[in-house]
């Protein structure tokens, strides 16, 4: 079932996630469902405050731009409760976007690296170290759990530059080829 992506401006986008239980009623079918969301969008990632759920959740599947990167090309997964033990490399600057702010694209920095601890969809543990696209598209979505939306890492003239825009994406006034939720 496709969900509606929620919009830049709504308070769950900002609220602090709750830990994922084994038991957690509906698990398998919500991953299903933002698998089903995420592709419809056309995205490479999403995470479960952007479909309206405050939990620890986010799913990746950066095949799509495989072709630019062979890193990701088979690059799909789940990550439940995750959490960033260290970050690792060096800082590199790369154009993001999100579904949840449709249109906006900007530059932003992020370490190149880092060693996450989480658990797959089988609730099994992982402790691994991720770089390069992988770990971009990971910590974006990472970020989502923690309330930190890509434009915030902007600087400040970026976000006023930005504001107008923003504004109109969380009162509704943009078109997407996705189903969307506002304020």
């Amino acid at each position: 079932m496709i969900l509606p992506i929620v919009a830049y401006g709504s308070s769950v986008l900002r609220k602090d996630t709750v830990e994922v239980t084994p038991d957690y009623e509906g698990l398998s079918d919500l991953i299903n469902n933002m698998f089903e969301t995420m592709y419809k969008a056309e995205g490479i990632g999403l995470a479960a405050p952007q479909v309206g759920r405050s939990l620890r959740l986010f799913i990746v599947d950066a095949s799509p731009i495989g072709e630019d990167d062979e890193t990701v090309r088979d690059f799909k997964r789940v990550f439940i409760n995750p959490k960033i033990l260290e970050y690792i490399g060096e800082e590199v600057t790369y154009n993001e976007g999100c579904l949840s702010i449709p249109g906006i694209h900007e530059s932003v920095t992020r370490r190149n690296g880092f060693r996450m601890k989480y658990f797959d969809e089988n609730f099994q543990e992982h402790e691994e170290v991720f770089e390069g696209m992988r770990a971009r598209v990971m910590n974006h979505e990472y970020d989502h759990l923690d309330g930190i939306m890509f434009t915030d890492l902007l600087s400040p003239l970026k976000k006023r530059l930005l504001k107008g825009k923003l504004t109109a994406i969380g009162k509704g006034k943009i078109h997407t080829s996705y189903i969307m939720r506002y304020v």
